[in-house]
């Protein structure tokens, strides 16, 4: 009798982590979702513009899904919201299927992701080959940098499409458009972005630098607290100032689309019919399988950094699930867990969900009270964010020649092809061919470990030695054992030592029969002796053993044949 299916327990982890809490970690906990929620605001705006919706989505979506996310998930630490990998997704449906349709398959998405995680299906994400993960978030942040080309330039380009090849090809048409204004903040923000962190770490001869100079003009401290201010929000705000202070004709959030609501978005449910749904089938596919990776990789770098208690992926998939399944019906967009803002909150000092619970309430806090302000940012700005973003998220040391010959064909076969899926084609293409691919590159692998060797030929026994797994990709291996059998004096025992054979399959099964056939043929006795406890209860349950001659399978009187 079969047992029934267990499903996942939904405890979140905030229950867990309230037991021994004091004022101590709530201090830390606020000071770190404080930090996380001023880092939060600018991705927010340029993951929710680059993926061809309104700024307030991106925010509102940091903002509920963050809270969710945070109060009923798996992990002590993960910031939910926005990720820059949904861009190319994101903007690819709502270029295709329309921005409704996007809300509709983001709350279908969410379904799917919360049954994911009450089936306890968490656990199979760990099964994608790190190969395949590699290459399409290298080919993901390659899109993301081809698509931010137009803003950081200036280019006046009414819509960008969606395909890489297009978006190349309309780039191109247009570099007459290209605004030295916009170039140049795009520049000053990139260069910034990537010089900010050395003034943390006065042992670099740049941070050195910045440290004398700073002591000479301030106190040290003071110098050394100012450098610890997130480096998207100093770009933001500086370069925003710079912006706004000369005039410069550059394209701004206010300009694109005249600010940002300062209210909190109204409730409004989505036009859900079953066939707009049926419709929606692989949008709502991508967005589930690449939030629970996203979300399940997150938590995993988060438990690696943190040293807390190891993250529940049943319990997280629930969260995600229930997180993009409401904030669609306030306007928001995909989101998933973000490394980047979990690896700033863990930094900041965060021990618990309260964190990310402060994170979302903080960015809400901003929002109502400065969103008017927010009209005066440049897009150029947001667009080198994003640049940075991007560059941070691909790991390009992999493709480098050196690491490249450092892995199998295998391994570069399955992240280069997924890499190059994903950006010519799309990431659901991309990951699909990938697993299939990595499938049959396992099966040849095992294929390989088995093996047949012949020990003695002395009449009137013939013994052979079964090494491995016989399974459908390696059961052809056993005809060289059939046609040896076909050769050899009429009336031979057959003797196969099962004594390294670890698995047996059904294929495999058979091609043991057509063994025994052979054998049959030559008026012989097939004996398969020292088998191990899979292929025995197989070959027991088939029936096979009882089709063998008395004591063919001697190991059998134990299961009662």
């Amino acid at each position: 009798m079969t047992s029934p299916l267990k499903l996942a327990s939904f405890r979140p982890r905030l229950i867990d982590a309230l037991a021994g809490y004091n004022q101590e970690r709530f201090f830390k906990d606020l000071g770190a979702g404080a930090t996380v929620g001023i880092v939060a605001l600018p991705l927010a705006m340029a993951f929710a513009i680059a993926s061809g919706l309104k700024p307030e989505a991106g925010i509102w979506t940091a903002i509920i899904a963050g809270l969710l996310i945070a109060a009923l998930g798996g992990s002590a630490v993960q910031i939910g919201g926005p990720a820059g990998a949904f861009i190319v997704i994101v903007y690819g449906i709502v270029e295709r299927y329309g921005v409704a349709n996007l809300l509709i398959a983001t709350a279908c998405a969410g379904v799917l992701l919360f049954l994911m995680g009450l089936f306890r299906l968490g656990t199979l994400v760990r099964y994608v080959p790190v190969s395949i993960v590699i290459g399409f978030t290298n080919g993901i942040a390659t899109l993301i940098l081809i698509s931010q080309i137009k803003d950081w330039l200036g280019l006046s380009i009414a819509k960008m499409p969606a395909d890489m090849f297009s978006q190349i090809h309309t780039l191109a048409t247009n570099l007459g458009s290209f605004n030295p204004y916009a170039f140049g903040l795009g520049l000053a923000c990139l260069v910034g972005l990537f010089a900010w962190p050395h003034l943390l770490h006065d042992k670099t001869r740049f941070g050195h630098a910045v440290h004398f100079v700073l002591g000479r003009m301030a106190d040290t401290r003071a110098a050394r607290a100012g450098s610890r201010v997130p480096g998207p929000i100093v770009a933001l705000v500086t370069l925003t100032l710079v912006s706004w202070g000369f005039s410069l004709p550059v394209e701004t959030i206010g300009t694109r689309f005249g600010g940002i609501p300062s209210g909190v978005p109204a409730f409004a449910l989505p036009d859900f019919t079953w066939e707009t749904v049926k419709q929606l089938v692989t949008p709502t596919l991508t967005i589930a399988l690449l939030g629970a990776i996203e979300s399940l990789l997150c938590a995993r770098v988060a438990d690696q950094v943190s040293g807390l208690p190891r993250h529940d992926p049943n319990q997280e998939l629930m969260a995600q699930g229930i997180a993009n399944a409401v904030t669609p019906f306030f306007g928001g967009m995909p989101a998933t867990g973000t490394i980047a803002r979990t690896i700033t909150n863990l930094r900041a000092g965060a021990s618990s969900p309260i964190a990310g619970i402060v994170h979302s309430l903080t960015l809400m806090v901003v929002v109502l009270v400065a969103a008017p302000l927010a009209q005066h940012v440049p897009l150029a700005v947001l667009a080198g964010i994003l640049v940075f973003v991007a560059w941070n998220m691909g790991e390009w040391r992999e493709f480098s020649p050196y690491m490249l010959r450092r892995f199998s064909q295998h391994y570069r076969l399955l992240m280069l092809g997924t890499f190059f899926l994903t950006v010519v084609f799309d990431l659901t293409v991309a990951v699909q061919v990938g697993i299939v691919l990595a499938c049959a590159l396992f099966v040849r692998r095992m294929s390989t470990l088995f093996s047949v060797e012949m020990v003695s030929l002395e009449p009137p026994v013939l013994t052979f030695r079964l090494f491995g797994a016989l399974f459908f990709g390696a059961a052809a291996k056993l005809d060289a054992t059939v046609q040896a059998v076909e050769r050899a004096p009429r009336g031979m025992t057959v003797v196969l030592d099962a004594m390294h054979l670890i698995s047996l399959d059904a294929t495999g099964l058979d091609a043991l029969r057509q063994v025994h056939k052979a054998v049959l043929s030559r008026d012989g006795v097939l004996r398969i002796e020292s088998l191990q406890p899979q292929p025995l209860e197989l070959i027991v349950r088939s029936g096979f053993a009882a089709e063998l001659t008395s004591g063919g399978v001697p190991d059998a009187a134990a299961h009662g044949v």
